[in-house]
């Protein structure tokens, strides 16, 4: 089936009209704020998150999992902005290897929901622009993106909204805006924000004077008593126009393979499929570095939505107090410790300061503090794996020996 490229898809308008109701959002007791017209979510599904393993792991990566209630982080992203009168049909970009669980969410939403299904994987920054490509030829150069990771936790979402809200006016003029959280202490899991000046044309937007990586813990201290950073929660609001003129400015390869990938992407219902030619020579690089450190556009609004990226087992067990147990888990004198199974059962004596997880017959134990360097355990593990036997080869000289 051939597409023109000037108009892809049904319109949000058409879509409507073919019976599609306007969703209700039911994560807040009032109505939202009205925006000056949709937005587009971009959904961002496309990581492994390998350091929730073994809970996580690369077939079922830790967004499209119940971690932190009965719904998938996916699903909770996506209810988020559920509100039609509010937010156009999602795009999520995410691996062809979970098209069929990005899918099964998004036949929940109306017909004009596009799933881009990355080929390779080419970190945030192809993905962010393919999705800005889709966005603009669907809805003009004027269409604002809010761009956020599917794997994110978001307790208050009137906060969200209304941090959204705020951030409108400087987006459609022109701003990158991001979303700052404040910090609740000192974490050198995340990168920084560092608050300029407040924008005269944009009450509580902020310029963002530099970004700051992932600090060491002094400097994090510092940081977080000089009440000048937020922590960069990687969720962003910006016309479509906007960030494919910068994108073309700092990263012009990853501008151009984006584009070309949508242009010749193959399409089959909400499916968007670029062909791995079109990506496989794109860079693979941050949106953060590629355009935001370098862009001088970048503005933020500072928020606290109840937020956390999930981004290790000590940032889900701080969800749960000091200590907790899920799952089939026996503990007896055991102190700040937390315990999860989704089978085998487990039993705790007389331990302390530890994490202990447990899924199908992988069990991870590691002190309280440490869960950043599970991708260091999972690579130690990678290394020590037994080699493949290949039936009706040759064995190798050790073997041999």
């Amino acid at each position: 089936m051939e597409f023109d490229d000037q108009r892809l898809f049904l319109t949000e308008t058409e879509a409507d009209g073919r019976g599609v109701q306007p969703a209700t959002d039911h994560s807040s007791s009032s109505p939202l704020q009205i925006f000056e017209q949709r937005i587009v979510p971009v959904v961002l599904s496309g990581g492994g998150g390998s350091r929730l393993w073994p809970f996580s792991t690369n077939e079922t990566p830790k967004q499209f999992l119940p971690l932190v209630g009965q719904k998938s982080l996916f699903r909770e992203a996506l209810d988020r902005v559920r509100d039609r009168l509010h937010f156009s049909a999602p795009i999520v970009v995410g691996s062809m290897r979970h098209a069929d669980l990005c899918e099964r969410e998004l036949v929940r939403e109306s017909p004009s929901a596009r799933l881009i299904l990355e080929p390779c994987a080419r970190n945030t920054a192809a993905a962010v622009a393919m999705a800005a490509a889709l966005a603009r030829m669907e809805h003009g150069d004027d269409s604002l993106v809010l761009v956020m990771p599917s794997d994110h936790v978001i307790d208050d979402v009137p906060a969200f909204h209304a941090a959204v809200r705020a951030g409108e006016a400087a987006a459609r003029a022109g701003r990158l805006v991001t979303f700052g959280i404040r910090p609740t202490g000192p974490d050198t899991g995340y990168g920084y924000l560092h608050m300029g000046a407040e924008l005269a044309s944009a009450p509580g937007v902020m310029e963002v004077a530099r970004f700051v990586e992932k600090p060491p813990l002094d400097i994090a201290q510092a940081m977080v008593q000089g009440g000048e950073h937020l922590w960069n929660a990687g969720i962003f609001l910006v016309r479509a126009g906007t960030l494919l003129t910068e994108l073309a400015k700092f990263a012009p390869e990853i501008a151009n393979s984006a584009r070309m990938a949508i242009a010749t992407a193959a399409r089959e219902g909400i499916r968007v499929m670029p062909a791995l030619d079109s990506l496989s020579h794109c860079p693979s690089e941050s949106i953060d570095y590629a355009v935001m450190e370098h862009s001088s556009r970048v503005a933020t609004v500072p928020m606290s939505p109840g937020w956390s990226d999930l981004g290790s087992w000590d940032a889900l067990a701080s969800l749960v107090g000091a200590s907790g147990t899920e799952g089939p888990v026996t503990v007896l004198d055991c102190d700040n410790c937390y315990i999860r199974s989704d089978g085998l059962e487990v039993a705790a004596l007389g331990v302390s300061d530890l994490i202990i997880v447990a899924s199908g017959q992988r069990l991870l134990v590691l002190p309280r503090g440490r869960s950043q360097e599970v991708k260091r355990l999972l690579a130690a593990m990678d290394a020590i794996a037994p080699e493949p036997v290949i039936e009706g080869a040759l064995p190798s000289a050790s073997m041999a020996a």
